[in-house]
């Protein structure tokens, strides 16, 4: 009868002992709950949020003083004042390249100063003098009698010059006659104002590439693409009375101005 009674008392003891421990751990969490959290609280979320944003910062920045320093580097930690100096050295070389392109298209392409080495066009042109020459002036329209044209030397018996410069007195298809030291287009007197008073155009003989019969005295029929041409200086000019007439395709440009000296600028 007595260990009937020995094991209730047993049991309750047991069962007091588990209530007591639950109720103490229950307290203790109400008393510190951070302590027993297993998830963070918002407090510190949103620290280790600022934490990752600074971090992240910090980043950017060592990034930006990393391409700073290879800036620097790329500059060859030339000093402020030399990089300067350097930098306006390869502007000017640029701007100078660009000038001398620009001069050599202008060249090649539209104008280009002539100097005047020969006494054959005088009065209108003295040796020493300096014209421009438009490139562009027969791609626009066809020639004209009484230009002053440059024109590549068609014989090299006149020494190094390259290109001669001299008038163009008949057009393809005319024909020429010197009478009496006067000039007769088609059987019309020209009028040439340009030269002295006293000039006379001295006779010749036909010169090859003339059309009709070779040699015939102070006659000559321009062919197709081609024009007589003479200098002003009729006595001293070695012109189409003596080479015959010239290639148009030969003709470099049509002298408009002369520029030199400053004092004799003058459109042609």
């Amino acid at each position: 009868m007595s260990n009937e009674k020995d094991e209730p008392l047993s049991s309750e003891g047991e069962a007091s002992g588990w209530s007591d421990e639950i109720f103490e751990r229950a307290q203790e969490r109400v008393e510190n709950p951070e302590e027993e959290s297993d998830f963070p609280s918002s407090q510190e979320s949103e620290r280790t949020q600022n934490g990752e944003i600074g971090q992240i910062d910090q980043e950017e920045t060592q990034l930006k003083t990393t391409a700073v320093q290879v800036e620097e580097d790329f500059d060859f930690e030339l000093p402020g004042p030399l990089r300067s100096n350097l930098r306006k050295i390869f502007e000017w070389v640029a701007v100078i390249g660009t000038a001398f392109i620009v001069a050599f298209i202008i060249k090649a392409f539209l104008f280009q100063a002539y100097y005047i080495p020969s006494p054959s066009m005088e009065p209108t042109l003295g040796i020493g003098d300096r014209v421009i020459v438009n490139k562009l002036s027969y791609k626009l329209h066809d020639v004209n009698r009484g230009d002053l044209i440059v024109f590549e030397n068609p014989s090299t018996s006149s020494g190094e010059i390259s290109d001669l410069i001299k008038r163009v007195v008949a057009l393809p298809g005319e024909t020429l006659q010197v009478l009496d030291g006067k000039v007769y287009i088609d059987g019309n007197l020209m009028i040439e104002p340009y030269l002295e008073a006293s000039d006379n155009t001295f006779d010749f003989a036909a010169p090859e590439g003339c059309i009709g019969v070779k040699g015939a005295l102070n006659e000559c029929v321009v062919p197709d693409g081609h024009v007589f041409v003479m200098g002003d200086n009729r006595d001293n000019s070695r012109d189409s009375r003596i080479f015959g007439p010239v290639d148009i395709e030969t003709i470099v440009g049509r002298s408009f101005v002369r520029v030199w000296p400053l004092g004799d600028f003058q459109r042609l």
